[in-house]
């Protein structure tokens, strides 16, 4: 009854604590309140003739030609053009009319200041004309901050993998530095989902992967900013990479427009797409929605889907008002429900374990297919109010709240849950909540050479966690014993064992074997062994996280120089506490002969935990219950707690003609507590862990071809080494043997490579053409069976029969557990050159020198390390294409669009990683075909 009390008080607690930041939303938005975010901002002007008479209806256009954004309006009666929710880049900007000379100029929006132009034609005897066209000065950015700008324009027609995560798949594809893994994950830069959004300026710092969150719909993103460079003091909690979006406005939409797609494709995927887009002078409404459904919701551990459906619905509504010159309102509401099963292996689908098939341990009776779902439901509303102070200064202030709710259900019959001893031996459920709310303010100032702007932060995340666990492997924690050994049911006490002739499992019995597969009995865990008779137990955590943040920097630009400078101070106060001051310096220099961009930069940053699961991974390891359930490494490990970084940029930027820029950056960071996570079992419920410090290198590169007779190209590359050292320091689960305290986590790769190619056809009704290439060259793999018997090697299996090498069939990252016939298949283990197949393994001992995997790259005998040669991921070319024609009647008012998609196109078997402490075993998608019709007015 007590805790019960207790989940209704927190229950209580979180619904005030909505109501209050509700209400502090809807007062903000009646306070009263140009139509910019921090993110972007406005850019007007007035076109007059040489007598300063006003033109009406010029041409006039702006272009970024390497983020290919593009935006056409034309002056009004008073010779007035606007362009609001302009992303902040530099534009080359031209105007055109009959009779006049074209104007051209350059214009860089670098801050939420709004900018007014004044444009004088002048007369001109000839027809002539210009398109917007750029030169070669207009490809780089005198910036410090290395970055990808990526616009609707070039993603419109990339393939995607994932239609559940575009915004992820959009990310990984688009920017240097990333590797990819399953689910929407994506790894910047050498970290595990240290990586953080900006909507419209709201800070989300959460993970976004769709294990995890709803995000928003692709249809919703006007253009993102992928900063992989030292970030400004503007950014923190989580800078490994910061992803800033721009949503779309209907501002200014005096004719409403709108967009209806849908699409159906391979397991049975259909999705439903729309959006609308209208307004005025002062006002506008965006509004997009979308509905999935798929068959391969999820990532599985199988390249053929088993017990993987899904589906997803998705909200997202922008309005912006004027209420006067200097006054605007900007709100943003997004609403998602998920809904999707976690993906079955073979194994957990028959539960037949290397031939040994498993059954309910109470009645006898055959086990069911493992059935565990998931429901995430994501509310997210923004209100910015934005106040011109002057010509020079604007102030925004801003109020969010964003709640996740996240349920995962096991399966009816929890025994259905039990998987190989290696994947899962519990069944667990949870009800987790995550409430994220709080404001901001800044003020930027632009005078002369400086751009200034300083601002304050205060969010506060409360966290609500209720899990329940049961073991159901009647060999987790048996009393008793056989001969050989081997854990025999029916007993709830050693002392029961000798009077059957068998013997206990304890450690004053000599011959318990004392494994992680047969661990010695615990008193403490009868009471919820399901296996004998015992109940859920229940755990239940709630914290609040309170986050400070002040922060002043200045982006000075003098001739070919530009400097940034900044200070950020960050207060956390949550399990832990901890404080820093972290100065941010970059600098950069235009050599514009050659048109070259020269930079360095350094950050000093707090890195702050995961708040999924926060709780129970730092409490968790402290219950004498969860303690060995969770695979905790200690019982005295401390909470998880922020960590600090210093990272070092230099970088090049060089544009070939008008045609090409390169932009490449070399990283090094340190951090002192690096955190990944550990997964539980078969679930998506992860624990975040912490490692006492990481070393990151890399380059990151990325090169660029503007549209240039229809034709235009995006090539992103990157290496980036993860090391991080032992020992774990917090968090549950995980403990990787280590003997030379450093090794390769997950997320570590030593190449990985993506080439976009886009051609629009120049014919008569022509189609275009969005073509991927990406290449990896494989992450860190999971637990991979070796031969090693050097004191460097962490090969457990490793036997000599005869004087020969062997290689064990056991999971040596996980204590030793003997992997199934479906593992064994998962991984493409061979003996010999045979190949293990889900229901029939390799000798469990097979001579190293015939050992080897068509999916794995696994060490050569006495050469594993976990620093200097892991095993990896085999390398993959993964190929990607998309046709369509976006008028396919040629109509005027009304469009129609037919787009067909084939990802993996050459059906490729590969995996993303195997039996990964930190994410499982999944297999990327096979090809998959997809057809979407479109309605466009």
């Amino acid at each position: 009854m007590l805790k019960q009390e207790k989940i209704i008080t927190h229950f209580r607690r979180e619904f005030v604590n909505v109501a209050w930041v509700a209400i502090f939303c809807l007062v903000l938005g009646v306070i009263s309140a140009s139509a910019q975010t921090s993110g972007s901002s406005s850019l007007s002007g007035v076109v007059a003739d040489p007598s300063g008479a006003v033109v009406p209806g010029a041409t006039v256009a702006i272009q970024n030609p390497v983020s290919q954004f593009i935006r056409t309006t034309k002056t009004d009666a008073t010779g007035r053009f606007s362009f609001p929710n302009v992303p902040l880049n530099p534009y080359h900007l031209t105007v055109n009319l009959a009779g006049f000379a074209p104007y051209v100029q350059d214009v860089d929006v670098r801050s939420a200041v709004a900018l007014n132009l004044n444009v004088t034609l002048a007369i001109s005897s000839t027809a002539e004309n210009i398109t917007v066209q750029g030169e070669a000065g207009d490809l780089v950015e005198n910036d410090p901050t290395f970055h990808t700008d990526v616009d609707r324009a070039l993603f419109d027609k990339l393939p995607l993998e994932s239609a559940s995560s575009e915004l992820s798949s959009l990310v990984t594809l688009a920017s240097p530095g990333i590797a990819a893994d399953s689910n929407g994950l994506f790894h910047g830069l050498g970290d595990h989902a240290e990586n953080s959004f900006s909507l419209d300026g709201q800070p989300i710092t959460d993970q976004q992967s769709k294990v995890f969150s709803n995000q928003i719909p692709l249809d919703a993103v006007q253009s993102m900013t992928v900063i992989a460079g030292a970030p400004s003091a503007e950014y923190g909690d989580k800078t490994s990479l910061v992803i800033d979006v721009t949503t779309r406005s209907g501002l200014g939409s005096t004719t409403p427009h709108g967009d209806v797609t849908a699409s159906y494709g391979s397991f049975g995927s259909s999705n439903l797409d729309g959006d609308f887009s209208y307004g005025g002078k002062n006002w506008g409404n965006f509004i997009a929605a979308n509905g999935l459904n798929t068959g391969r919701f999820l990532d599985p551990p199988e390249f053929q889907v088993v017990h993987s459906h899904g589906n997803e619905e998705n909200v997202f509504d922008r309005v912006d008002y004027q209420f006067t010159p200097a006054d605007a309102l900007h709100l943003n509401f997004q609403y998602s429900r998920s809904w999707f099963q976690t993906p079955n292996s073979y194994d957990q689908e028959t539960h037949d374990f290397s031939g040994i098939l498993q059954t309910n341990p109470i009645t006898g009776a055959p086990l069911g297919p493992t059935d565990q779902r998931s429901k995430i439901q994501t509310l997210d509303i923004a209100p910015t109010w934005t106040h011109t102070l002057s010509p020079n200064a604007v102030l925004n202030v801003m109020g969010f709240v964003r709640r996740d709710a996240y349920n995962y259900y096991p399966s009816s019959d929890p025994f259905d849950d039990l998987g190989p001893p290696s994947l899962q031996r519990e069944s667990v459920a949870q009800q987790r909540t995550l409430l994220n709310a709080g404001g901001l303010a800044n003020i930027t100032y632009t005078k002369g050479i400086n751009n200034i702007k300083a601002g304050i932060e205060y969010e506060q995340t409360f966290l609500n966690e209720n899990d329940q666990l049961g073991i159901v492997d009647p060999t987790l924690n048996a009393p008793c014993l056989n001969g050989g050994g081997v854990p025999v049911n029916g007993f709830n006490n050693p002392s029961q064992c000798a009077g059957a002739g068998f013997q206990p499992n304890i450690a004053s019995n000599p011959n318990a074997p004392n494994t992680a597969l047969y661990p010695l009995f615990n008193p403490v865990l009868l009471p919820y062994d399901l296996t004998r008779g015992g109940v859920l137990f229940p755990f239940v955590g709630h914290t609040d996280v309170k986050e400070l943040a002040m922060y002043v920097q200045d982006t000075i630009t003098k001739r070919n120089w530009t400097f940034n400078l900044g200070i950020r101070g960050d207060l956390y106060n949550g399990l832990t506490t901890a404080n820093q001051a972290e100065p941010r310096v970059g600098i950069s220099y235009n050599i514009q002969k050659t048109n070259t961009v020269l930079r360095v930069s350094y950050a000093r940053a707090l890195e702050t935990p995961f708040n999924e699961n926060l709780v129970l991974s730092s409490t968790g390891c402290s219950s004498p219950v969860l303690n060995p359930l969770l695979g905790c490494s200690s019982s005295n490990l401390t909470a998880v707690a922020p960590g600090f970084r210093n990272e070092f940029h230099a970088g090049l930027q060089q544009a070939i003609g008008r045609y090409l820029v390169i932009d490449g950056e070399y990283i090094w960071k340190y951090t002192h507590n690096a955190y990944d996570f550990s997964v539980l079992g078969n679930t998506p419920i992860t624990f975040p862990i912490e490692w006492t410090r990481s070393k990151i290198p890399g380059f990151a590169l990325r090169a660029s071809m503007p549209v240039n007779h229809g034709f235009s190209a995006l090539v992103v590359m990157s290496s980036v080494a993860a090391r991080f050292f032992t020992p774990q320091v917090a968090g549950a689960g995980a403990n990787p043997l280590a003997p030379t305290g450093v090794f390769r986590i997950d997320h570590d790769e030593a190449y990985n490579m993506t080439a976009h190619l886009q051609y629009q056809v120049p014919w008569k009704r022509a189609p275009w053409l969005g073509f991927n290439w990406r290449y990896d060259s494989g992450l860190v793999a999971g637990a991979s069976p070796c031969y090693g018997v050097e004191a460097f090697n962490t090969c457990p299996g490793s036997v000599l029969i005869n004087g020969v090498p062997y290689v064990s069939m056991i999971a040596a990252n996980v204590g030793g557990v003997p992997l199934t016939a479906d593992q064994e298949f998962q991984a493409g283990f061979t003996c010999n050159g045979v190949h293990a197949s889900p229901t029939q393994p390799l000798p469990f001992n097979c001579p190293a020198s015939q050992f080897g995997s068509t999916l794995i790259q696994v060490p050569s005998p006495n050469t594993e390390n976990d620093d200097h040669n892991p095993p990896r991921i085999a390398s993959r070319n993964l190929f990607d294409l998309s046709l369509g024609f976006d008028n396919l009647f040629k109509g005027d008012k009304y469009k129609w669009s037919l787009q067909l998609t084939a990802i993996n196109l050459t059906n490729n078997y590969a995996l993303y990683n195997f039996l990964s402490t930190f994410s499982g075993t999944h297999y990327v998608s096979p090809r998959a075909l997809t057809a979407q019709m479109g309605f466009h007015f």
